[in-house]
C-alpha cells in the first residue's frame, strides 16, 4: 500500500439531497482514497477541519457502473465513500455552510 498522507485522504464531499439530509444528524460523506481506511479517514477529518471530534467512521466501496459506447462495453471507475459522524461537543464543518 502506498504511504498516504492526511491531505490526500479526503477527494471531495459529496453534494447530494440524501448527503444534505443527512447533516442535520451531524453526519458529512465524502469521496475518499480507496486505499484509506477509517483510522486514516478519522485523523485527516480532525486534522483539516478545526474543532471537529469525530465519533464514528463508516466507509462504502461504490463499484463503477457498466456503461456502453456503441460495440464497446466497459465500466466507469469504481470509488470509496465515507460517513463521518461527529461528536455532540464538536464544531460544525465549515464547509458545508450555506449549502
Amino acid at each position: 500500500m502506498a504511504d498516504i498522507k492526511y491531505y490526500d485522504v479526503l477527494l471531495k464531499p459529496v453534494i447530494t439531497e440524501k448527503s444534505m439530509n443527512l447533516m442535520a444528524e451531524r453526519k458529512y460523506t465524502f469521496l475518499v482514497h480507496p486505499d484509506a481506511n477509517k483510522t486514516m479517514i478519522k485523523e485527516a477529518v480532525e486534522k483539516l477541519f478545526d474543532g471537529a471530534k469525530v465519533a464514528k467512521v463508516n466507509t462504502l466501496n461504490v463499484p463503477g457502473k457498466k456503461r456502453r459506447r456503441g460495440y464497446i462495453v466497459g465500466r466507469t471507475a469504481a470509488t470509496k465513500k465515507a460517513i463521518v459522524t461527529l461528536t455532540e461537543d464538536s464544531k460544525d464543518i465549515e464547509f458545508f455552510e450555506g449549502m
